[in-house]
């Protein structure tokens, strides 16, 4: 018997909130909206609309795979990120919204400076570099990432988004194989502690690759590479920005004043958590 609209969200929203999942009924409309290939408008429009058979069960499939704590994102293979969507795939990181903190970090300091050139360290998805770019239109940049095949995900976003001929991708570890000066180094990069990533929630665990979490025994390991590379790539009067994780506010000013940096400025998520900071050099 065909089902409708309202009643297969409900349904759906049900078995994800059993299933401990807060955002049910969101990512039950968003599930929807991609089996059905409907807007959040239609979906408004006809909740007393009948659904085919093939479309309630593709429906279903995908509330089965959120069940099993699968992102939304993965399943439906975007995210949305400042604004925009991005490509994501299991080579990449799916990117956050406290990452947004490091892209509002980086605007302020930009405003009003003649074109910029940006190295983003770690790229991924290239969810960073691209953002600024389509943000600063007269900026170029550099970036890099260890993996092929997160590079290939990247190129494939700046090129949807209109920002592909100002970027420059390398496969490189953080920053060998890089030329140049650049005003801001910007990087998200692997900060959880080795030891922790058995314990963080599945949506993670399981599904971001393991290479873009593992950030040592302490997870600093990919802060130290970055202090002590910067100093040979930032211009006069440049910036580092990394993204942080909880508690390693003090551990990461310590390593870059070790290197000569100055700590600028600090920026909260909107949880309230320090995000980001924000490093200059004499």
């Amino acid at each position: 018997m065909p089902e409708t609209v309202a009643g297969l969200m409900r349904r759906a929203a049900k078995q994800l909130s059993l299933r401990g999942i807060e955002t049910a009924a969101l990512d039950a409309r968003l599930l929807l909206q991609s089996a059905a290939g409907m807007t959040h408008a239609d979906i408004v429009a006809g909740p007393d609309l009948n659904l085919p058979a093939d479309v309630t069960a593709r429906f279903l499939s995908l509330v089965e795979r959120r069940c099993a704590f699968e992102p939304v994102s993965r399943i439906l293979g975007t995210r949305e990120f400042y604004g925009r969507s991005f490509r994501v795939t299991p080579d990449v990181l799916d990117p956050r919204a406290d990452t947004e903190t490091l892209i509002g970090a980086t605007l302020a300091l930009a405003k009003d400076k003649p074109p910029l050139r940006i190295l983003d360290l770690g790229t991924g998805s290239g969810a960073i570099v691209v953002t600024l770019l389509a943000e600063l239109p007269g900026a170029l940049a550099v970036a890099t990432d260890l993996s092929a095949a997160a590079l290939q995900v990247a190129k494939g976003n700046a090129e949807a988004l209109g920002v592909a001929n100002r970027v420059r991708f390398v496969r490189a570890n953080w920053f060998d194989g890089v030329d140049g000066q650049f005003d801001f180094i910007v990087s998200n990069p692997p900060y959880i502690p080795l030891g922790d990533i058995a314990g963080l929630a599945v949506d993670v665990r399981d599904f971001d690759p393991q290479k873009a979490l593992d950030g040592g025994p302490d997870g600093l390991e990919a802060y130290r590479r970055i202090a002590s590379g910067a100093g040979g790539h930032l211009a006069p009067k440049g910036h580092v920005i990394p993204e942080i994780g909880a508690g390693q506010e003090n551990a990461v000013n310590d390593l870059f004043k070790g290197q000569g940096f100055n700590p600028e400025s600090r920026h909260f998520d909107l949880a309230g958590h320090v995000r980001c900071l924000v490093f200059n050099r004499p």
